[in-house]
């Protein structure tokens, strides 16, 4: 028989049937724990959630890992390469990759009778993933490209919109500069909103035909290839995937290409994003260490309750590993408690958020309207596992004290 345990579970089960001067202290011990675990959770798959909502929405403008001429620079006029490379089966095959499409760039600038706006028309070819957008338009559709001839449709954000007064429907000339310079006439057919600002007010989506054109490119020319994965977090493995199956060229008659991906493009997002990791750090560090405290208070409040009973233990012979092991289970009992009911206050809310999205964020500083969520199972389970670890160790000093009550005042004590 585990005598610590029978004598552990007879404590919390008399304590349960009758009345006792520590019983508000663990119930204030369990409300400590339940709210840490639920802030935690909260903490966790908000930020995990946000994490996953920009890096969708920058990776749907831009590919996890693209592949362009080495002779390209950063701006949006670029070296062409042909679209039926050798390489292009080879990344097919890679386990991994999702999606592979072409596309082209070309900065210009959009004039109406009474405004003017530069942006970036981005062309984009029939194999073109619409996914993304479709689930973003706020009005009108997205278009269709086909090899057998241009499309004059495009989408536009509801940022130039608004900014240039436009409609789905609406027409209007886009001007580039070039020797010589020349214009293009475009309907637009639809409208999307991702909020995040520093895309939406550049990008323009069009025919990868009308740049072809514009570049006086050949047909099978394309500024590069956009390539979409599976597990963001293999991002670099599958760089380097992708950079092996093409190969190192090395005479000056070969082709010469460039592989990056998002995060080399845009540091400065995943930057910032990863340093919202902090805080959260920060917030689980304080729900432990105020978890721990009101557990530390519990259990002391439990060794004085039983100081008469740790007296006849010792006693009886028993040792003080095992006096300490009766308060620690009873410890544990009070943490369980605690943490079956942070967990359905936490995924409770976190749960609610996601279906409602009853609390909503200024996209204009946020880049998103809602509170975004993402509750995965693994981040509940080692919340859960090392709440309870971390606390039984805090509790581990204070059990101490038990070592320092002897039999004789501890019976005597009243």
């Amino acid at each position: 028989m585990n005598l610590p345990y029978f004598i552990a579970h007879r404590l919390i089960k008399g304590r349960r049937e009758g009345t006792s001067f520590s019983r508000p202290i663990n119930v204030i011990a369990i409300i400590g724990i339940a709210m840490g675990l639920a802030v935690m959770i909260l903490a966790v798959s908000i930020l995990t959630g946000f994490k996953k909502e920009i890096r969708e929405k920058v990776v749907g403008f831009g590919s996890h890992i693209q592949i362009m001429n080495f002779d390209s620079n950063i701006s949006f006029e670029t070296t062409p390469i042909s679209d039926t490379q050798e390489f292009i089966p080879k990344i097919k095959q890679i386990p991994g990759i999702r999606h592979l499409q072409v596309f082209a760039t070309k900065a210009g600038i959009i004039k109406t009778d009474e405004d003017i706006q530069g942006v970036v028309l981005k062309g984009i070819g029939s194999d073109f993933d619409w996914s993304y957008f479709s689930s973003n338009m706020v009005d009108g559709s997205v278009f269709t490209v086909n090899d057998t001839g241009r499309t004059d449709k495009v989408i536009i954000s509801k940022k130039i919109s608004d900014m240039l007064r436009l409609r789905t429907g609406d027409s209007f000339v886009m001007h580039f500069i070039q020797d010589p310079p020349r214009m293009r006439k475009f309907t637009i057919c639809g409208i999307y909103e991702t909020s995040l600002e520093e895309f939406d007010k550049i990008y323009v989506f069009c025919d990868i035909g009308h740049i072809k054109r514009l570049n006086g490119w050949e047909d099978d020319q394309v500024s590069g290839f956009e390539i979409f994965i599976d597990d963001f977090d293999k991002l670099d493995a599958m760089t380097m995937a992708v950079r092996d199956a093409i190969g190192y060229k090395i005479t000056e008659e070969e082709a010469k290409f460039k592989v990056t991906n998002i995060r080399i493009k845009y540091p400065q997002i995943f930057d910032w994003l990863n340093f919202q990791d902090i805080n959260v750090i920060i917030i689980i560090f304080l729900m432990l260490v105020v978890a721990g405290f009101n557990m530390i208070s519990g259990l002391l409040i439990l060794i004085l309750e039983k100081t008469n009973m740790i007296g006849i233990l010792k006693a009886l012979g028993s040792e003080d590993t095992t006096i300490r092991r009766v308060f620690l289970y009873q410890a544990a009992y009070l943490i369980g408690k605690g943490l079956l009911w942070g967990n359905l206050i936490g995924i409770g809310l976190a749960f609610l958020q996601l279906k409602t999205g009853f609390i909503t964020l200024d996209p204009s500083s946020y880049y998103i309207k809602t509170v975004p969520v993402n509750l995965e199972l693994a981040h509940i389970l080692l919340l859960n596992a090392g709440t309870m670890v971390a606390i039984i160790i805090m509790l581990l000093v204070p059990s101490q004290l038990i070592s320092r009550i002897t039999p004789v005042k501890a019976i005597r004590y009243d």
